[in-house]
């Protein structure tokens, strides 16, 4: 029970990866306000977090409408109390976004950028006061290991998160306020298996130092190592969960 009492919201936790951030906060004892653009995929993420013993709220949540993101912040201050720990998850991700900038509009890329960079900025500044009103908190940027490359407008975002993970440490720290980031590699989710296929997995797996799968838990448990205190001394740092797919000094 790594984060007991605590308050947690998760963006886009309606469906994947959110969704199983969401599980996991809940399972290790925090409180948890369940955001997504989709309501329905929301509320089913709360109610099966409800179901297995969990304390958990759903709200509608668009992470570019500076109303929601407030709402969604006032929902878990009045219903939990405040807020401990944001996981800016909600982005952007599925393949389309992985081709040449100039194989899109500029409307998509601005809308792309709004979300999976000016959402995390949204949703940081809305939880700040209440995180320093409680003595502190701890942040988490969901970015990737496309952000590495970089040559993609999905990548450039995603470059732009780690970079954000590094402003906002410096900004928020004196705040008592931790940031960090987790950049995923492939990780074998449905979603996953339908962009890429079996071949296109077996292709990113060559690329790895360990010749093992990605599995949902790894990304979930590095989460919840930065949320606890076990990683009080950590801020500002983007962890790698790719199997060495990545490697810089």
């Amino acid at each position: 029970m790594r984060v007991r009492q605590k308050v947690g919201i998760v963006t886009g936790a309606g469906h994947g990866m959110g969704r199983a951030y969401a599980e996991g906060l809940a399972r290790e004892g925090a409180s948890v306000l369940v955001t997504d653009i989709d309501v329905e995929a929301a509320q089913a993420t709360a109610k099966h977090i409800v179901a297995h013993g969990g304390v958990a709220a759903a709200v509608r949540c668009d992470v570019v409408d500076d109303g929601e993101v407030q709402a969604a912040v006032d929902t878990a201050v009045e219903r939990f109390g405040g807020i401990d720990i944001l996981v800016n998850n909600a982005g952007l991700h599925l393949a389309k976004w992985t081709g040449p900038f100039s194989s899109f509009t500029l409307a998509e890329v601005r809308a792309l950028f709004d979300v999976n960079v000016l959402g995390v900025v949204s949703m940081t500044l809305a939880c700040r006061p209440s995180m320093t009103e409680r003595g502190g908190g701890v942040v988490v940027n969901i970015s990737s290991t496309s952000g590495y490359s970089s040559h993609s407008p999905y990548g450039v975002t995603k470059l732009a998160v780690r970079g954000l993970t590094v402003a906002f440490a410096r900004e928020l720290g004196p705040s008592g306020i931790r940031v960090n980031g987790i950049a995923p590699g492939i990780v074998h989710t449905d979603s996953a298996i339908a962009q890429l296929g079996e071949e296109g997995l077996a292709e990113h797996r060559a690329g790895q130092v360990l010749d093992q799968r990605g599995e949902v838990r790894d990304v979930v448990e590095t989460m919840l190592f930065l949320v606890s205190d076990d990683a009080q001394m950590i801020t500002g740092e983007t962890i790698k969960v790719a199997a060495g797919l990545i490697l810089t000094p």
